[in-house]
């Protein structure tokens, strides 16, 4: 899809319900749409001080603080291996080939477990 034929869908974030699955937010992309590729999200954090509201009730003042939020899947198709381990140490991630092997163990491991 173009950019100048871009709609003006914005994603929502969801949560399940409690006690509904993970705990894990997801995004419903409609069938016309790509999952972004990054997304925008405002921080807000209460700053322990006070204003005076509409009627004179104390309400707290909170910070706004921008973050921005990469897919990682995207990054790791436009970047070299070298470069996208680099954003993974970064990120406190193990490199992915060690990771890809450690995930492997574990499914193994789980699998050796399972009951025939």
């Amino acid at each position: 899809m173009s950019k100048k034929n871009k709609s003006a869908w914005v994603p929502e974030i969801y949560y399940e319900g409690e006690g509904e699955g993970s705990q894990i937010p997801f995004i419903q992309v409609p069938q016309e749409e790509e999952m972004p590729k990054f997304l925008f999200i405002f921080e807000s954090r209460e700053t322990g001080e006070f204003e005076p509201g509409p009627s004179g009730e104390d309400l707290p003042v909170t910070e706004m603080t921008l973050h921005q939020y990469a897919d990682m899947e995207f990054l790791k198709v436009g970047l070299s291996e070298v470069e996208y381990d680099k954003v993974r140490n970064v990120l406190g991630l193990q490199p992915l080939r060690q990771a890809v092997e450690a995930g492997r163990k574990i499914t193994n491991s789980i699998r050796e477990n399972l009951p025939s």
